[in-house]
């Protein structure tokens, strides 16, 4: 029989899909969903820990699916305090096994981050976005947008436009599928000088974390994202990564396969055992440090545009991607 931390963890996972859900979810959709995150229950067990969450009130409903309640909300906020600590970490190493994108074909699944922005902005916020990625501080110039009942990783809300961007996660998710081990260790807020990475002025780690860190600094409008992509100097959002020293050569050559796919977001590259931009690394291993994909976002926040960020929000196929300037 499962014990009850057991079920409690099965139940935070149901409530997470509904929470990400502006519909009613029945309990075909759940499984899929959590099957998405590695989470294996059954239809039938769905609806047993369904009926559950119904009588303590954290779900409401019918035949025709669920929705998340007030409660729940506040059930999922609280649950479980100190499995949210890693949390980050945990999920990227689940999107990057996720992540089917090949560089030989160039064909397969990337991680994307989605950004929602009300319908009436769309337009000046792809604006506002347009420098940073010309200026590089993305992880691809490639986006696609999804419109109010269309489903990006979740269904888009009434009366917003959903702008999915590259998340740098599938530079993980490539090497891994090359037998390429990476670690991120951070995410930061890295000061750029003349165009040119210069140091990290804030670190997160993911492994203590429960909230991508490059979220909390755009919302914390941290970053300076405008001026770095107008002047070549200011603040955008970063990670630290670490491959073991003897992929290196590897590793760079399918980097530089991933540019020729405008997945690009390696702004700096260290030596073996050797610190990188003042952050040490341990014996036989090499710093990476990559742009956030939702970097282009915090030109939104820092000119007051209404913004809902989901970092790592779900994998999607390479072939829907398009520059963004084609919008």
């Amino acid at each position: 029989m499962p014990d009850d931390v057991d079920i409690q963890r099965k139940m935070v996972g149901i409530l997470r899909v509904l929470a990400e859900s502006s519909d009613p979810q029945g309990a075909q959709r759940i499984g899929e969903k959590l099957e998405q995150q590695g989470v294996h229950l059954s239809e039938r067990a769905v609806r047993y820990h369904l009926k559950i969450m119904d009588e303590r009130g954290l779900t409401e409903g019918g035949q025709a699916g669920r929705l998340i309640t007030d409660k729940g909300r506040a059930e999922l906020q609280n649950a479980l305090v100190s499995d949210k600590v890693g949390f980050v970490v945990a999920k990227i190493d689940q999107l990057a096994y996720r992540t089917t994108f090949d560089v030989e074909t160039g064909s397969g699944d990337v991680i994307v981050n989605v950004s929602l922005v009300p319908n009436e902005h769309f337009e000046r916020a792809l604006r506002l976005m347009v420098p940073a990625f010309e200026a590089g501080f993305c992880m691809s110039d490639l986006i696609t947008v999804a419109h109010e009942g269309d489903e990006l990783g979740t269904v888009v809300p009434e009366g917003m436009t959903a702008i999915a961007t590259v998340c740098s996660v599938t530079l993980n998710g490539v090497l891994l599928r090359n037998r390429i081990p990476v670690e991120s260790r951070f995410g930061g807020l890295l000061e750029i000088r003349d165009g040119k990475a210069l140091r990290f002025i804030e670190l997160v780690s993911y492994a203590g974390s429960s909230l991508d860190p490059l979220e909390i600094f755009i919302t914390g409008k941290l970053t300076d994202v405008r001026s770095a992509s107008a002047t070549g100097s200011g603040k955008v959002g970063a990670s630290f990564r670490e491959i073991p020293s003897i992929a290196l050569s590897h590793a760079l050559a399918l980097i530089e396969r991933m540019k020729g796919y405008h997945l690009d977001g390696v702004i700096a590259v260290g030596e073996p055992s050797q610190p990188l931009l003042e952050i040490s690394v341990p014996l036989d291993r090499v710093g990476l440090v990559v742009i956030g994909g939702l970097t282009p976002t915090g030109a939104l926040v820092e000119s007051d545009v209404p913004v809902v960020n989901r970092a790592m929000a779900t994998a999607i196929d390479f072939r829907r991607l398009r520059p963004v300037w084609t919008f």
